[in-house]
């Protein structure tokens, strides 16, 4: 099994990643594979409301950026964890464009575990928590959580390590996405199958 862990930071290795690597270890520890993907500090395009996507193999029709990438890992990735710094008590510009087009392009996302990481000096994680889990909440998957919200505190790697309860939550996340991953699969093994997905039903507000 497998989880790919997305770093939304511009900085390849600064707090978020600090955070992440330490979700990252723990999962590893518990048996399950971990890949961390930086996207890089390329400017990621936001999704334009085409609808092309739907009849090209769920695939975003502009290629070339990091979107389709990302799109071809979760094929295979059993969970997701989605890690952003805070800018403006919000996640990074770059993280939501790329969250709006593989949400919109993918259909690989229903019932795989997922969870927020958010890394600040000060305040706004939990605002930025909440924007990250929507999308999750939206493709129905699963929300794993830790012992505390899923945020660590520092303005450097250095400093981010100092946040000893901040660690610890990531451990934790680790451990609780792991243990539910093992759950999972351990019920597909015994023969329990997946929840029929009814036809989704879109009511207008304005008729």
């Amino acid at each position: 099994m497998k989880v790919l862990l997305l770093n939304g930071s511009p900085n390849e290795r600064g707090c978020t990643y600090t955070a992440l690597s330490e979700v990252a270890r723990t999962l590893e520890e518990e048996g399950i594979e971990a890949e961390i993907m930086h996207i890089k500090k390329n400017c990621i395009m936001g999704c334009t409301g085409c609808g092309a996507c739907s009849g090209n193999g769920n695939r975003c029709i502009f290629d070339g950026g990091i979107v389709n990438e990302v799109l071809d890992k979760m094929e295979t990735a059993d969970g997701l964890i989605v890690g952003s710094p805070v800018y403006f008590a919000s996640p990074t510009g770059a993280v939501l464009s790329l969250l709006d087009r593989i949400f919109m392009a993918g259909n690989k996302f229903y019932l795989k575990p997922a969870a927020a990481v958010a890394s600040a000096r000060r305040a706004g994680t939990t605002a930025t928590i909440d924007v990250l889990n929507k999308y999750f909440n939206l493709a129905g998957m699963p929300i794993v959580s830790s012992n505390y919200y899923n945020v660590i505190h520092g303005h450097t790697p250095e400093e981010t390590r100092q946040d000893e309860e901040g660690m610890q939550t990531m451990r934790t996340l680790g451990r609780n996405m792991a243990w539910m991953l093992k759950c999972m699969e351990a019920g597909r093994e015994k023969g329990l199958v997946m929840p029929e997905k009814e036809p989704k039903i879109k009511t207008s507000y304005i008729r």
